[in-house]
C-alpha cells in the first residue's frame, strides 16, 4: 500500500527532478567513460549503497551517522583526487557546447604532422615503431595492456618512446584525439588471411591484426628495412615516405564520423584508391588500374 501511495503521490515536479538527476548521472558517466575514474566511482558508489542499505535495515544509528560523514568527505575528496580527469571532462564539454568537434581539422593535422615527422626520423634511424590511431572503435582493452601516459602527442615524445634503449619501445602506442594514451601496448596478431607476405614481422602482423578487429589506422615502421606502412580494414600499404603517409593518414583519420557498419568497407575502397595513386603493387604484385 505504501508503494502504491508513493507512486500516486508523484507529481510532475518530482518527475522532472528525477529526470534531471538521471541526466546528470548519465552526463557524468559519459564524460569519464573509458577511464579509470569511472571504475573507481562505480566502486565507491557500490560500497556506499551496500553499506547504507545494511545500516538502514539493521537500524544502526551510530553507523548511519558515520556513513553520512564519510559520504560528505568523499564528495569533497573526489574533485581533488580526480582533478586532471575532471578538467579534461569539462574541457570536452566546453568544446562541445561551443560547437567544436573533438577531432577538429586543426587537431587532426597536428596529430598527422607529429606522426609523419616521427615516422620519417624513425625510418632513417631504422628504429621500429607501431602507432595506433583510434577512431570510432574504442581501444580501452588494449590501452589497459600498456603503460598509461595520457600525454599530448609530439614528434619528440614518439621518438623517445621508440628509442631502442627505452623500456617502452617494445609494443604499440595508442593515440586518442591529440593524446598518446599509452605505450608498450599489446596488440592482437593477424589471423593470417590478409598476409600476402609470409615474411612479415611481428609488428606488421600486429598492425594488420588491430586493423582487422577495429576501424583503427595503424602506422608501422620496420626495424629491419626502415619502411613505413599503414594498415586499415585488414589491408596494408607499404613502402611509404612522409609525404604519402600524411596524405593517407588525413584521408583515413579525417573520416572518423562514418557509420560503424560501413567503416571497414569504405576504408578498403579508399585504400585501393590510395594504392593506385601511390603506385604500390598489391599482394599479387600488380598495380591496380
Amino acid at each position: 500500500m505504501d508503494l502504491v501511495w508513493t507512486i500516486q503521490s508523484i507529481d510532475s515536479q518530482a518527475i522532472i527532478d528525477i529526470l534531471l538527476v538521471a541526466l546528470l548521472i548519465f552526463a557524468g558517466s559519459f564524460l569519464v567513460r573509458g577511464t579509470q575514474t569511472l571504475l573507481v566511482l562505480r566502486g565507491i558508489i557500490v560500497v556506499i549503497v551496500v553499506i547504507g542499505l545494511l545500516s538502514s535495515i539493521l537500524n544502526l544509528v551510530a553507523f548511519n551517522w558515520i556513513l553520512r560523514g564519510i559520504i560528505t568527505m568523499t564528495t569533497v575528496a573526489i574533485p581533488i583526487i580526480f582533478q586532471p580527469e575532471l578538467r579534461r571532462a569539462f574541457e570536452r564539454l566546453g568544446r562541445a557546447s561551443m560547437g567544436f568537434r573533438q577531432n577538429s581539422i586543426t587537431q587532426r593535422e597536428m596529430v598527422v604532422n607529429a606522426i609523419c615527422q616521427a615516422a620519417g626520423r624513425l625510418s632513417e634511424r631504422r628504429h621500429g615503431a607501431l602507432i595506433v590511431l583510434e577512431r570510432q572503435s574504442r581501444l580501452d582493452e588494449f590501452i589497459n595492456t600498456g603503460i598509461r601516459l595520457d600525454s599530448e602527442i609530439t614528434p619528440q615524445l614518439l621518438l623517445t618512446i621508440f628509442w631502442p634503449k627505452t623500456e617502452l619501445h617494445d609494443g604499440a602506442v595508442i593515440v586518442r584525439g591529440d593524446r598518446v594514451m599509452a605505450a608498450a601496448c599489446v596488440l592482437p596478431l593477424s589471423s593470417g588471411r590478409n598476409l600476402g607476405d609470409r615474411k612479415l614481422g611481428t609488428r606488421h602482423r600486429a598492425s594488420l591484426g588491430m586493423s582487422e578487429i577495429s576501424d583503427a589506422v595503424v602506422v608501422t615502421v620496420s626495424e629491419e628495412t626502415g619502411q613505413i606502412s599503414v594498415s586499415n580494414g585488414g589491408r596494408m600499404i607499404r613502402r611509404l615516405d612522409a609525404t604519402r603517409l600524411a596524405t593517407i593518414l588525413l584521408t583515413f583519420y579525417g573520416a572518423n564520423t562514418e557509420d560503424d557498419s560501413a567503416a571497414v568497407p569504405s576504408s578498403v575502397k579508399r585504400l585501393e584508391k590510395l594504392r593506385r595513386w601511390v603506385g604500390i603493387p598489391n599482394r599479387e604484385g600488380n598495380i591496380p588500374q
